[in-house]
């Protein structure tokens, strides 16, 4: 079977998982009653909230605002879709998401993460908390990965050495530090004591916005201006992320590489006498290269979820709050387009990973 028919299989299989994904999504949030339960909470609410300003008005008749409350019921019940079976409902909608239609934002927090007001699409609303999540989270897992793969190699015939010690130590010290509790810190310390980074994180959305309009017009003083002013806000949580990411990346890529150390191929180099560069890049790293591109490429395609706890922590409007709202307040075009855009973004890394295994592997090509 030649190598082409071969990606095309894992393509076609890559995209049914897509389409099953986004199927068994809509399924659990329709069939389950997981948002119509939502839905009909936020409606009772609402319609107390609305009977209760009724009732402070002056001289008005308790069979009345019985009649307008009852109205505004059934109103909202027609405005969410709730007077439909939710197959009626989650149906069209999963089958509008796979064709990138992924309809209009119900619940008002699912907006305002964006920065937006009802009505909004989900699709805007996704578009504008992506970047925010990638300028923080992916640029700083970006950062680690490129640090962790400088450092690591050069610890690899050290091993046991100070530095081989001090790399174990830290990665085992930072894996146990969850990433939110040592935001809480650096924001404590850089942001309250040293007075060094802000205290309030969200102005994110507006220097966004001004890059985006000033990048549109073509005003380079501008842009440059608000890409100084992102600066400011993006320095620490990429800080954090790396400090606490950077000794696990190191460590996994360390046994990586040690793992190939080990193989008779590169103990017959080293008694050779071939130079510890010409081992290194042509010994270790190369065959090492399949598991190391696995790991940053899914790594990446992982960070644009977003991390709900940090994102929480720095009042970070990103894809994880994003999610957390749109599960919380029971928006279905949210949810199936969030997951739609994640899964799509996984699945093409796994396809671009079975195209370098053939590329960077001569075991696959046979």
């Amino acid at each position: 079977m030649s190598i082409g028919i071969i990606i095309m299989r894992r393509a076609v299989f890559l995209a049914l998982a897509l389409i099953i994904a986004v199927f068994l999504t809509g399924f659990i949030i329709g069939a389950t009653g997981y948002v119509d339960n939502v839905v009909k909470a936020i409606i009772n609410e609402e319609v107390r909230a609305y009977r209760q300003a009724l009732s402070k008005m002056p001289n008005v008749n308790q069979s009345y605002v019985d009649k307008l409350t009852r109205s505004y019921q059934q109103m909202l019940v027609r405005t969410y879709g709730l007077d439909k079976p939710w197959i009626y409902r989650i149906i069209p909608l999963v089958y509008s998401t796979l064709i990138f239609k992924f309809g209009d934002v119900q619940q008002t927090s699912v907006a305002e993460v964006a920065g937006f007001q009802l009505p909004a699409k989900a699709s805007d609303v996704i578009l504008a908390c992506l970047p925010r999540t990638i300028v923080m989270i992916t640029v700083a897992e970006l950062i680690t990965i490129v640090l962790a793969l400088l450092i690591a190699p050069r610890i690899t015939f050290k091993i046991g050495s100070l530095a081989d010690r001090i790399a174990v130590i830290y990665a085992a010290l930072t894996n146990a530090i969850p990433v939110w509790w040592l935001a809480l810190v650096m924001i404590f310390i850089f942001s309250y004591r040293l007075g060094v980074a802000p205290q309030q994180f969200r102005g994110v959305i507006k220097v966004l916005s001004t890059m985006s309009s000033a990048f549109m017009a073509g005003n380079a003083v501008s842009f440059f201006s608000s890409f100084g002013n992102l600066l400011s806000y993006v320095w620490l949580p990429i800080l954090t992320i790396v400090i606490t990411l950077l000794g696990p990346w190191i460590y996994s890529t360390r046994a990586m590489l040690l793992r190939i150390v080990r193989e008779d191929f590169v103990l017959a180099a080293v008694a050779r006498g071939l130079p510890q560069k010409v081992v290194l890049r042509k010994y270790i790293l190369r065959p090492a290269l399949s598991p190391i591109m696995t790991s940053v490429l899914l790594g990446l395609a992982g960070t644009l979820g977003g991390y709900i706890i940090t994102e929480s922590v720095f009042d970070w409007p990103g894809m994880g709050t994003l999610y957390y709202q749109a599960i919380a307040s029971g928006d279905p075009a949210t949810i199936l387009g969030l997951t739609y855009i994640l899964t799509l973004v996984y699945v093409v890394a796994r396809f671009i990973l079975e195209v370098l295994y053939v590329a960077l592997d001569p075991r696959v090509r046979l």
